[in-house]
């Protein structure tokens, strides 16, 4: 530390700063002064230079009949002490000695930017799985944890910086630290459902755990921000009795569950089997009464086609008949002779039949010749998807078609139709490989 100069009242003009490299708080002593000492040499003159780096601060402490007040000083700061700077300083020191007098206080700095980290160990201890409450396993845990100080204002309230030690206040971290692991841990079964034999496994799981607890206990307790737990390791004694019970336990419920699960995945699928038949022939079956209907409603309407020919062949009939009559009506007063103007009716009105005839024939045979070009349309194949595990359809070709196109499906989706031993999947059935050719790429540009 440097020295200014003697003052007139005793009390060197010093330049306050702290040079450590590594620290949480240290505290300022005089030059050539031993730390720890409150001796009236050890008082303070305005004027004494002042130097804070960025990320520390430095603590006044003065100390009062009615307890110890501090001024707080936060870096970057260099500049002489003075009472524009040190508010409570002003209103304890007098100033009618022109601010030539000593005061008496004691400087802590504070490292707000350092991390500090503590290893903690937990020796073993007997964790209970709730398959086995009354059988303890031996469980020890190891790892680190990182704090800094983030509100100095807290804890200053929290620890006497008085002599502070910083050995002890690390011992009394690391003992908070491992009483709060080993709370937390030996609930991690019951509370976070980790079965005891899988602990191990599940380190990152009960390290978050113990962080968003820890955190809390050490602000408050403390007043230190905890930055990071790191569990290195969480061993369990495999050679516990207990413990070899809980992996044959932990063995026969999962072969079990297994078995179960098998069982239970292989009905659901003779199920949906089943139920795929079932489906399947009542599709087929509407689709024969609809082919049975169509070729019924082209009979019906050949033959009522054919009726209708054969009722106006009759009117026909009975039209020509009438000819001769009409022939002979109104024929001389015996009525034996030839009527020329009844037969020329009758050759008009045979004619007019004829074409009638004529044009009925050939609409009958266009009918007919139209029913023998369009039979009854075949039935489609028709095909279930399993579609993100559900069953869906069935679907016709042309409808699968379109699923493909739009993305719905690929020719990885599994599909089956009635007669299929089993579901395969739509890229392996030859009548729907080509819904799922390549698109044609786009014709380069010129």
């Amino acid at each position: 530390m440097g020295v200014f100069g003697k003052g007139k009242s005793g009390g060197a003009m010093n330049v306050i700063r702290c040079d450590q490299e590594n620290y949480l708080v240290w505290k300022w002593t005089p030059l050539g002064q031993d730390p720890n000492t409150t001796s009236r040499e050890n008082s303070i003159r305005y004027g004494s230079s002042l130097r804070v780096k960025d990320g520390e601060v430095a603590v006044f402490v003065y100390k009062q009949k009615d307890g110890t007040v501090q001024d707080f000083i936060e870096g970057p700061f260099d500049d002489t002490i003075k009472t524009a700077n040190f508010p409570v300083l002003a209103s304890i020191v007098g100033m009618a000695f022109g601010g030539n007098s000593p005061f008496q206080a004691e400087v802590y700095f504070i490292n707000l930017q350092g991390n500090n980290q503590v290893k903690f160990g937990v020796p073993f201890f007997d964790v209970f799985d709730p398959r086995l409450p009354d059988h303890g396993v031996p469980v020890a845990v190891r790892g680190t944890i990182t704090f800094n100080l983030t509100d100095y204002r807290s804890f200053i309230k929290l620890n006497r910086l008085v002599n502070f030690d910083l050995n002890q206040f690390r011992n009394q971290v690391q003992a908070a630290v491992a009483r709060s692991v080993k709370g937390i841990v030996i609930n991690v079964p019951d509370e976070a459902g980790i079965p005891l034999v899988q602990m191990e496994r599940k380190i990152d799981a009960i390290n978050e755990r113990v962080e968003l607890k820890l955190g809390k206990r050490l602000s408050e307790d403390f007043g230190v921000n905890l930055k990071a737990v790191d569990i290195e390791a969480i061993d369990v004694d495999k050679n516990s009795k207990y413990y070899q019970e809980l992996r044959q336990l932990t063995a026969t419920n999962t072969g079990r569950t297994m078995n179960a699960q098998t069982d239970v995945n292989i009905q659901n699928m003779r199920d949906m089997q089943a139920l795929n038949r079932q489906n399947m022939e009542e599709t087929m079956r509407i689709q024969r009464e609809e082919a049975q209907r169509a070729q019924r409603l082209q009979t019906e309407t050949n033959f009522i086609g054919t009726h209708a020919l054969d009722q106006q062949a009759e009117v026909l009939k009975t039209g020509m008949a009438s000819l001769g009559t009409m022939g002979t009506m109104g024929g001389g007063l015996g009525g034996g002779g030839m009527n020329p103007a009844g037969m020329m009716a009758g050759m008009a009105m045979g004619g007019a039949l004829g074409q009638q005839m004529s044009g009925m024939m050939n609409q009958m045979g266009q009918n007919m010749q139209m029913g023998m070009q369009q039979p009854p349309a075949m039935p489609q194949s028709m095909y279930f998807v399993n579609i993100n595990n559900q069953q869906a359809g069935p679907f016709t070709v042309q409808q699968l078609t379109q699923m493909a196109t739009s993305g719905q499906i690929s020719a990885q989706n599994y599909v089956w139709k009635q007669g299929m031993p089993q579901w395969v999947h739509a890229g392996q059935v030859t009548e729907l490989q080509s819904i799922f050719s390549p698109a044609m790429p786009p014709m380069p540009e010129q």
